[in-house]
């Protein structure tokens, strides 16, 4: 397994074991870590890679059962499978946006831009060329995806697995934390085949200065992809039917350095 996967089958915290391994399991099928039909491992083989009981085990299956993240077979060759949402609509996802204030989408992408950057910046200096493979299938696989989901589970993997790749389990689990929170939305800017192309390129240039050692121009490059996604989502939100007309960010504020700009602009209206 790689880093990501291996992270998603470490020991849950002590506290709120059922909701803890639920969240876990959950964030790793939403992101696309556990693949679609996938068997999940034996329930006393997984109670222990979780470091829970199979009392508990069997509870968080049941829940996972409950929102369609996970299916039961009996039988000859039965067990637990992974089962694959689909992603909301447009229309969905535009209402999700909508619960987000700008501040609020701000605040997440500073945190994701700390995340990343410090993920590039250690993976620049504890990898070796071998332990890029998976980010690079990875980034293959985004540049070649023809929908906005398979598009937006490459992106957040691409992320989750530079974490992996820095040898950090806590960073991972953050990152796959915050995967489950934006990605999602991720979908509404990807939908372009242009952006799509913009964000394998900069993918690729991480992946570069990882493989460079260049620790800080890694960091700096992952922020900035962070950070370009956060403006077009902030952009589609104050374009929102309602929102448009609010108060616009002050000149050479955050907020106004995260919105996406034009050719040739300065600046971009809401």
């Amino acid at each position: 397994m790689g880093g990501a996967r291996r992270a998603v089958f470490t020991p849950v915290d002590n506290r709120a074991r059922v909701e803890a391994v639920v969240r876990r399991l959950g964030d790793a099928i939403e992101l696309g870590l556990l693949a679609d039909g996938e068997q999940l491992p034996g329930e006393s083989e997984l109670a222990g890679q979780l470091g829970v009981s199979t009392v508990t085990l069997r509870e968080a299956l049941m829940a996972l059962r409950q929102q369609g993240l996970v299916i039961t077979r009996r039988g000859r060759g039965g067990g637990s499978f992974v089962s694959l949402p689909e992603l909301p609509g447009t229309e969905r996802l535009q209402a999700r946006l909508a619960g987000w204030s700008t501040e609020e989408l701000r605040d997440l992408g500073d945190h994701w831009a700390a995340v990343s950057g410090a993920a590039a910046r250690l993976a620049a200096q504890r990898t070796e060329p071998e332990d890029l493979l998976q980010l690079r299938r990875t980034l293959d696989e985004l540049a070649h995806a023809d929908d906005a989901a398979a598009r937006s589970r490459m992106y957040g993997r691409f992320h989750v697995e530079l974490a992996a790749a820095a040898q950090s389990a806590r960073l991972t689990r953050e990152q796959v934390g915050l995967q489950t929170e934006i990605g999602a939305l991720l979908c509404l800017v990807l939908a372009q085949d242009a952006y799509r192309e913009e964000v394998a390129e900069r993918h690729r240039s991480v992946i570069s200065a990882v493989q460079d050692g260049a620790s800080d121009s890694a960091r700096e490059l992952a922020e900035r992809c962070v950070q370009e996604s956060t403006a077009r989502l902030i952009a589609l939100r104050l374009a929102l039917p309602g929102t448009a007309s609010g108060p616009r960010p002050l000149e050479g504020t955050h907020e106004e350095q995260l919105r996406p700009r034009r050719h040739g602009d300065s600046r971009r209206d809401p």
